[in-house]
């Protein structure tokens, strides 16, 4: 039962981001080719780039004719509709917490499964949630959003893959999927109701002492 639901949390998250592609293709003004390459690259390009990675054969995206057909189903729905209401802005954050965490536990555990240690499992757990946005952005023209600037996102992945790591210690890794999946849609509704960003770099530097007195003593000479 539980294998089935994680299946359909990882297509709902194909089909959610599928619509995110599209979304963008739309504000972007592209065309239908445009909806497809963005939706695919936003649903399919994290888990895609995990598995070269991991070199433990053909990405599943590949393989499963579900994942393509289901990405470019999201992008025909951002062709149809706008999708702009609040009540979509929320399901969004809903969904989209939830797929986050099940990408990056799924990313985390495949890694360790592979014969790879923790600090991979956390990269490629955090790449598998994140790196398909990553993409698309970067292939619209657009900073990509997990740079700054946003509310949380790429953290609530490093910790939904290492409660997915810390649980696979104990050969709980259904119960680490799950406890993942919740910590992800958690973590990640409070960051958008709380608007919590990682601090933003300012024009702050760490100085030694004697590189201020020198700068002081070059102030007063002048």
């Amino acid at each position: 039962m539980l294998p089935d639901l994680f299946r359909a949390i990882d297509l709902l998250g194909v089909l959610l981001n599928g619509i995110l592609g599209g979304h963008l293709a739309r504000t972007k003004r592209f065309d239908a080719v445009g909806f497809a390459v963005l939706a695919i690259m936003s649903a399919l390009a994290g888990g895609m780039l995990r598995d070269v990675f991991l070199q433990v054969g053909p990405p599943v995206a590949l393989t499963d004719p579900f994942y393509l057909g289901t990405a470019l189903i999201g992008a025909g729905i951002a062709m149809l509709w706008k999708l702009n209401s609040r009540g979509w802005r929320i399901a969004l954050v809903i969904a989209d917490g939830t797929v986050l965490g099940c990408w990056a536990a799924t990313g985390a555990l495949k890694t360790v499964n592979a014969g790879f240690g923790w600090m991979p499992a956390l990269l490629l757990g955090i790449m598998t949630a994140i790196g398909g946005g990553m993409i698309r952005d970067i292939s619209a023209g657009t900073v990509p959003q997990v740079f700054g600037g946003n509310n949380l996102y790429a953290t609530p992945a490093l910790v939904s893959s290492a409660v997915m790591l810390l649980f696979y210690q104990y050969e709980l890794e259904t119960l680490g999927m799950l406890v993942a999946i919740i910590v992800g849609s958690g973590f990640t509704c409070v960051a958008h109701w709380r608007r919590w960003q990682l601090p933003q770099h300012t024009d702050w530097e760490l100085t030694p002492a004697y590189l201020r007195q020198l700068r002081e003593e070059r102030k007063n000479n002048l």
